[in-house]
């Protein structure tokens, strides 16, 4: 047997304290505290009241590579995830190349497996260089070592009915998903941010509700009537959750995400005109964020996902209208469901595992990830300290981005420790070698 890890004192999605032991990257033993022998070798980690989960899954990360190791690298994204409590991260396909075919969403596997901290999943395009007029090289990227199970052109919605249709059709050979970003085209060009009160004081071009609601309508019925899998990303508006809700209720094969600044930020951040808070899609209403939190309380919204959206300086910090979107969103995704949904009730300890962690696995079809914190499973695991806080400063991520819309912000929970397959990848919030 290897060396021994004990975490001293933990509570498994938070309820009785316990003294885990890993070996062999697995869980070994699960036992009172204070039960377990010390021997010559062990490594133990102090961690009394703190709540362990099953390590955290990510189905949405933008990792820039290949193209933009301007703003982020698989490497750097990979030590984010980690410091956030991620053992696993799907990496979207808008890369230079776009990664449409088996070449490259190999390349991007390769760099996590190199990089270490986290595994990484590839999801491969849609359609050929997101150009959305033809398929993507679906089924080479499914059979390749990536095995890819997600499909997306996020960044771009898949418009066109009839080309939605057939990928729909087409991933259902090999079970795959397609993860559509919501956004009629025709109803948001040039828009800026949520269209309502906040953008006619301001001058900027609104971007409507149904220019998502619209998207997800057609493809639910979509889904409907090919048999597939649809999962919807980023959802932002009351009207989508509800479009999900009946969804779902008919026995339709959807899921959802909803962003950690979908669920705390609104579209009064954009008086400020700081570019920092334009994202795509927009932030919107307070009405639209308490509805999000439901759908996520509820399970109408499957999954919390990051959306963790890299650029740089000069992307960022220049005038609102030329200005990139997207956030940084794996450092802090945690704490803000802690904020979120936890401190005011609406989600436990439980509930988190299963968004974070447990769903996310299943819907991008991951055997060794989102498992059940037992012993003989793989020990992919994530220890935060509930009770402590800590103030955000981009300047302390490990990528070249810094495009955080919380600095400053003090927010709740701190990740001591990640453990990926039994090795630590984050001790005392530290990220190891």
């Amino acid at each position: 047997m290897t060396q021994r890890i004990i975490l001293r004192g933990v509570r498994p999605l938070g309820g009785e304290s316990a003294d885990v032991v890993v070996a062999d990257g697995v869980i070994h033993q699960i036992a009172t505290p204070g039960s377990v022998a010390v021997a010559d070798g062990d490594r133990v980690f102090e961690l009394t009241g703190q709540v362990l989960l099953p390590g955290l899954v990510d189905l949405h990360t933008h990792l820039r590579e290949p193209g933009r190791e301007d703003a982020e690298t698989v490497r750097t994204g990979s030590a984010a995830a980690a410091l956030g409590g991620f053992t696993a991260v799907h990496a979207m396909a808008n890369t230079d190349p776009v990664a449409d075919t088996a070449g490259v969403v190999e390349q991007v596997l390769r760099l996590g497996q190199e990089a270490g901290y986290v595994d990484v999943f590839p999801v491969g395009a849609v359609t050929v260089g997101l150009g959305g007029e033809q398929l993507a090289e679906l089924g080479a990227m499914a059979d390749s070592a990536a095995r890819v199970r997600v499909f997306s052109d996020d960044g771009k919605c898949v418009d066109d009915a009839l080309l939605m249709r057939r990928a729909l059709e087409y991933v259902k050979a090999f079970d795959g998903v397609i993860a559509q970003h919501a956004q009629e085209p025709r109803l948001t060009s040039g828009a800026q941010m949520n269209e309502g009160a906040v953008s006619a004081v301001l001058g900027l071009r609104g971007w409507p509700a149904v220019a998502e609601e619209s998207i997800i309508a057609r493809d639910t019925l979509l889904t409907a009537h090919v048999g597939s899998r649809l999962h919807v990303c980023h959802v932002s508006t009351a009207g989508s959750v509800d479009l999900i809700r009946r969804a779902k209720d008919r026995g339709i094969d959807v899921t959802a995400e909803v962003t950690p600044h979908h669920l705390l930020l609104t579209d009064e951040t954009a008086r400020s005109y700081d570019p920092i808070y334009k994202v795509n899609p927009p932030l919107r209403t307070e009405r639209d964020v308490l509805a999000v939190r439901e759908g996520l309380a509820d399970g109408t919204l499957d999954i919390v996902a990051t959306d963790h959206a890299p650029h740089t300086s000069e992307d960022k910090d220049c005038e609102w209208d030329v200005a990139a979107f997207g956030m940084l969103g794996l450092p802090t995704a945690l704490s803000v469901v802690i904020d979120t949904m936890v401190r005011p009730g609406l989600l436990d300890w439980a509930g988190v595992a299963e968004r974070l962690s447990a769903a996310p696995a299943r819907i991008g079809r991951l055997a060794d990830h989102g498992r059940p914190l037992a012993v003989g499973e793989l020990a992919n695991l994530t220890v935060v300290d509930p009770d402590a806080t800590w103030t955000v400063d981009p300047w302390d991520f490990p990528g070249p981005s810094r495009n955080s819309p919380y600095r400053g912000m003090q927010l709740p929970g701190v990740v001591t420790t990640t453990l990926l397959r039994g090795r630590p990848t984050v001790v005392e919030g530290q990220l190891q070698w």
